[in-house]
Formats: structure tokens, C-alpha cells, sequence
């Protein structure tokens, strides 16, 4: 792993300046900010391979696998197609439903009320809290088949 440490200076502030007997009509003069001594401080530090790139590269090749060994590649197109339609009319529905007047307010009461009744059913008291967390266990255990 290599890493590179690097304290630059703080920046210059450039004021132009005419001259007094205008022989150069324009000079910069160049002035560091004293009031501060900030420095600006850039660490890179370098790996062998970087999570996210191995990630989306290992699903990359899992959607080339998928592909590869597909006999029916135009049902996995139109599988593909139908999921963006349903993505883009879902959005549209929820932003249709956002804009009607009373609706959005009736949804968020009605989910204030079913947290509340969930918290008071299964998290409130220790014995309810075991038994979510046998609920919870029985549906992964069906869900994975174990």
C-alpha cells in the first residue's frame, strides 16, 4: 500500500497594483494571507484492488454469465424492458398519489399509527421482543430453507 502525505500552503491572494510613475502601468502584487496559517492537507493512499471496482466488476461478469448461458435471450430483453416500464409507472403513481391534497397526509397518518402499534406490540416489553425475534428467525429459516 503506498500513500502520499502532501501540506500545501494556504492561497496566495493577487491584488493587481498600478505603478506610481505608470512606467508599468499594471503589477501584480502578491500577498499571503497571514491572519490564518491554514494548511490545506491531501492524503492519497493507494491499495491492490479497490472494493467498488471489484464489485461492479463481479457484476458485470455475473450479468455476462447470465447472458452467456441464456438460450432465451429475448425473454431476459423483454423481462429487462418490463421492469423499467414497472419502475417508471410505479414513480409516476407515487408522485400522481404525492399530489393529490389529502391523501399523502391520511398515508402518513395511518403509518404513524401502525408504528406506534408495532412498537407497543413487539418492542415495548421483553416477552414480545422474543417473540418477534422467533418471527423473524422462522421467516429467514423458510425463506433460505434451512
Amino acid at each position: 500500500m503506498a500513500s502520499i502525505v502532501a501540506s500545501l500552503p494556504p492561497p496566495a491572494l493577487v491584488v493587481p497594483r498600478r505603478s506610481i510613475l505608470f512606467r508599468n502601468p499594471l503589477k501584480l502584487l502578491v500577498s499571503s494571507i497571514r491572519e490564518r496559517q491554514n494548511c490545506v492537507a491531501v492524503v492519497v493512499k493507494a491499495a491492490g484492488e479497490s472494493s467498488e471496482s471489484s464489485t461492479s466488476l463481479s457484476i458485470v461478469k455475473s450479468v455476462q454469465n447470465i447472458w452467456d448461458k441464456s438460450e432465451d435471450r429475448l425473454a431476459i430483453v423483454g423481462l429487462g424492458f418490463a421492469a423499467i416500464v414497472a419502475l417508471w409507472a410505479s414513480a409516476n403513481l407515487i408522485s400522481a398519489i404525492d399530489k393529490l391534497p389529502l391523501i399523502p397526509t391520511v398515508l402518513e397518518l395511518i403509518g404513524i399509527l401502525y408504528s406506534s402499534w408495532f412498537v407497543y406490540r413487539y418492542l415495548l416489553f421483553k416477552p414480545e421482543r422474543e417473540e418477534l425475534f422467533q418471527i423473524i428467525n422462522k421467516s429467514v429459516s423458510d425463506v433460505l430453507g434451512l
